[in-house]
């Protein structure tokens, strides 16, 4: 008889240790991955952001400038027109300068054609300051290049350099903003001859 053996298989025991330690470096790394992700997420919800504040802040400051541009229209398109009106102002006060004096005694055709270019006139430059058109007179005041143009300069011992000493006309603005400057003579220094 012959005996057989069975063969005898060995059980080599599994180190369990590799598989455990694979299971967390892989779980490390989705970790690690799903931060990084995270954090990409988290830049471009930020840059996202800046734009959107970027893009909203130009938006109020195209609308602020529309309304401004809008409102600007509206108070100046009529500045030709107002230039225009201006002259006839210019042209009640020239009527009543030309006017002699008034005198005890006078005419009263030439008394009541002078108070009525008067009320006239008063009515009219009432009208204008209502729609905005202010008239200044500068006489006595320093000249201002961005109100007055010098037609001629004199010289003169009562008035200091660089004064207006007389104005033919007014300083015409429309809101503020300048429609028509004031025709002026200016004093310069020297003695009066």
């Amino acid at each position: 008889m012959t005996h057989e053996t069975e063969p005898t298989q060995v059980e080599t025991p599994v180190d369990p240790a590799p598989a455990e330690q694979a299971a967390p470096q892989h779980e490390g790394a989705a970790e690690s991955a799903a931060d990084a992700r995270e954090h990409d997420l988290e830049r471009s919800v930020t840059e996202f952001k800046e734009k959107w504040l970027r893009a909203e802040a130009e938006n109020q400051n195209l609308m602020a400038r529309a309304k401004r541009d809008v409102d600007d229209a509206r108070q100046y398109a009529v500045q030709k027109f107002a230039r225009d009106v201006v002259e006839a102002a210019e042209n009640l006060r020239r009527a009543l300068d030309s006017l002699p004096a008034p005198t005890e005694g006078e005419d009263t055709v030439v008394t009541k054609m002078r108070e009525g270019i008067e009320s006239t006139e008063r009515s009219f430059l009432s009208i204008l300051e209502r729609h905005g058109i202010k008239s200044d007179n500068p006489a006595g005041k320093v000249f201002d290049a961005n109100l007055h143009q010098a037609m001629a300069e004199q010289p003169s011992a009562e008035h200091t350099p660089g004064t207006v000493m007389q104005a033919w006309t007014p300083t015409w603005t429309l809101h503020g903003r300048l429609l028509k400057p004031a025709m002026v003579v200016v004093a310069k220094s020297g003695s009066a001859q």
